[in-house]
């Protein structure tokens, strides 16, 4: 028995599809080709088998993310995380705050930030510029105008320049589009008796 989770950890549930993903073995070529680039260009997961039914988004859908969230320059990988730790907080997006959440533990071998943003949520205190970081990408993942001038220059003060915010935004914007993809697509699930 599985149930539907809840509540943000850093322990990635399974995630079900709703639709039958495709099976490698029975993949089309277009599929193969399509699925040839993966999220960190890691494993094949059952959420990217089943956007490979629709090659031509996946296509272009993994190369994107890998761009915004894995590419040299610009803002720091554990920084991006926080983003997409914001945007899917603000979206419940269980799943993807687990993974992002779990990246950044590792990436800053200190499970301190997401600690905080779990327990506290929305008002977690946090160092300066994770602070003005996480509060940007809610601000922005709630309703793109609430990410004003004032959230700009928090930005700045906390030592952000223009390619780093550049990176905040894209990653934050990739995970308001992301995580409502997954919500539509499956749910996160524990077995009974796993943590929830």
């Amino acid at each position: 028995m599985s149930r539907v989770v809840r509540k943000f950890t850093r322990s990635v549930p399974e995630w079900r599809p709703r639709v039958d993903p495709v099976k490698l073995e029975e993949a089309s070529e277009a599929q193969l080709d399509a699925l040839s680039v993966t999220p960190s260009n890691t494993k094949v997961s059952d959420y990217v088998l089943t956007l490979a039914h629709d090659v031509e988004s996946l296509k272009v859908r993994s190369p994107l993310f890998n761009a915004i969230m894995y590419d040299k320059g610009g803002m720091g990988r554990a920084e991006r995380e926080i983003g997409a730790i914001g945007a899917s907080m603000v979206n419940r997006c269980i799943y993807c705050a687990a993974v992002h959440a779990a990246r950044h533990a590792q990436l800053e071998d200190s499970t301190e930030i997401t600690d905080r943003l779990f327990l506290d949520g929305r008002a977690a205190t946090l160092p300066d510029r994770d602070q003005a970081i996480f509060d940007f990408s809610v601000a922005l993942s709630e309703a793109p105008p609430e990410a004003g001038p004032e959230q700009m220059q928090a930005l700045r003060e906390a030592g952000l320049d223009e390619a780093e915010i550049l990176d905040l935004i894209l990653s934050t914007a990739l995970f308001g589009w992301a995580n409502r993809l997954m919500h539509v697509l499956g749910d996160p699930v524990r077995s009974e008796g796993g943590e929830a």
